[in-house]
């Protein structure tokens, strides 16, 4: 595909101007794509282009405070629906006649931005379907729901927005080819929710530091720094070797807990001694960072890692073990990372890595990567086929040197 994405900031600028965008979500997800446009913008002419060139069910994203002012309780109590859509009863505004004209629609959903409107001025059911965003947007639930509401936010109107699913002539559901057409044909901006999502991370402060205290250990005494997050409500540390100044690149290391290799010094990974030698030259150079992230088995938790050996000793490497239990060889995500880092008044690393992900990682959310510095520790029996798996799969920079 020869066009590429458009940036959020484009999407912002035409929401801003009353114009719709296209909203695309994951291809592990719905796999569709949506008209959006701000409720305090709609018109009868956005309502009438989204059911003409969009063809899905028009809906309108508000926060759950607001449903609780309109007394909008959900459309069914026993929600099966496996992306747990929140719809609320439908409505129509007091004034309007049959309530599905774009003239009907627009104005009931214009309602819902009125600081002075109440439950009393919507009959139910209606034509104008009300979805419930999560309180954490599109960072708890990547939706259509939330995008739209967090782009109204990110605009500073009225958190609300307008949503229709893009559907084909042929009555399939638009998919990203056929998606950049209609944006190219109607010169509409055409975004991801991924990209909202880095956008939001890239420019939110996620991580609140909770205590310092001081650590000796075999390597030396580190300065210990406790965070918690409002992302995923792990609690993560780092540790602080020497003097950080802000203007020099800082030896580093971001480390993802394995309790088997890190605590128990398993011997079907590299992590523990990976940790360990991080640590070491630390110590021996004086100054460092270790970021040490709770995100076990790469993202998928302690008993999926489990899960992932037993899957392992049947025949599977470490990916298609993942990928059996469905997830992604690599859940990880390093937004928290650097902003543990920026916190401490890291801005540049030379990074003790072997994992390319990491590295651009990182520099996605703004630390600056001055040098690569190899962590190899050697390859043990038990492990060889764990590091030729990192090696030809997942692009890691390592060498098979058994000791």
């Amino acid at each position: 595909m020869d066009r590429m994405f458009n940036s959020i900031e484009e999407a912002i600028h035409d929401l801003k101007a009353g114009k719709p965008v296209i909203v695309v979500d994951d291809a592990d997800r719905e796999n569709e794509g949506d008209l959006v446009a701000l409720s305090e913008k709609v018109t009868p002419d956005i309502i009438n282009f989204m059911i003409t060139h969009g063809k899905g069910l028009v809906c309108t994203s508000i926060k759950q405070e607001l449903a609780r002012k309109l007394e909008l309780s959900l459309m069914t109590g026993e929600d099966s629906d496996p992306f747990e859509t929140a719809f609320t009863v439908s409505v129509d505004h007091q004034d309007t006649t049959t309530g599905i004209s774009t003239g009907d629609r627009s104005e009931t959903i214009r309602a819902f931005t009125h600081p002075d409107t109440g439950a009393a001025d919507f009959k139910r059911p209606g034509h104008v379907f009300p979805l419930i965003a999560k309180d954490g947007g599109v960072l708890e639930r990547p939706g259509h729901t939330e995008a739209s509401l967090d782009l109204a936010e990110l605009c500073g109107a009225f958190p609300s927005g307008v949503i229709c699913e893009i559907i084909k002539d042929d009555g399939t559901m638009a998919r990203v080819p056929d998606l950049d057409k209609m944006a190219e044909a109607f010169d509409l901006t055409l975004i991801t929710i991924a990209d909202l999502i880095t956008y939001r991370k890239q420019r939110e402060i996620h991580v609140k530091r909770e205590v310092e205290t001081k650590l000796p250990t075999a390597f030396g005494t580190f300065h210990v720094y406790g965070y918690t997050n409002d992302l995923d409500g792990k609690e993560h540390i780092a540790l602080v070797k020497g003097n950080i100044h802000p203007e020099e690149s800082v030896l580093a290391r971001v480390h993802s807990e394995c309790l088997t290799g890190d605590v128990f010094a398993s011997h079907r990974c590299d992590c523990g001694s990976q940790l360990h030698e991080a640590l070491r030259q630390m110590d021996a150079a004086g100054s460092g960072v270790l970021i040490y992230m709770r995100q076990e088995g790469r993202g998928i938790g302690l008993l999926n890692k489990l899960h992932a050996y037993q899957l392992q000793d049947a025949g599977m490497d470490t990916v298609e073990a993942n990928e059996q239990l469905g997830f992604a060889p690599d859940m990880r995500d390093y937004a928290i990372s650097a902003q543990i880092l920026s916190d401490l008044g890291v801005t540049h690393v030379k990074l003790l890595t072997n994992n390319p992900q990491k590295l651009d990682g990182l520099q996605a959310y703004g630390i600056g990567i001055d040098e690569r510095i190899p962590l190899e520790t050697g390859v043990r029996k038990e492990n060889e086929h764990y590091i030729h798996t990192k090696i030809h799969k997942m692009g890691h920079l390592l060498h098979l040197q058994r000791d």
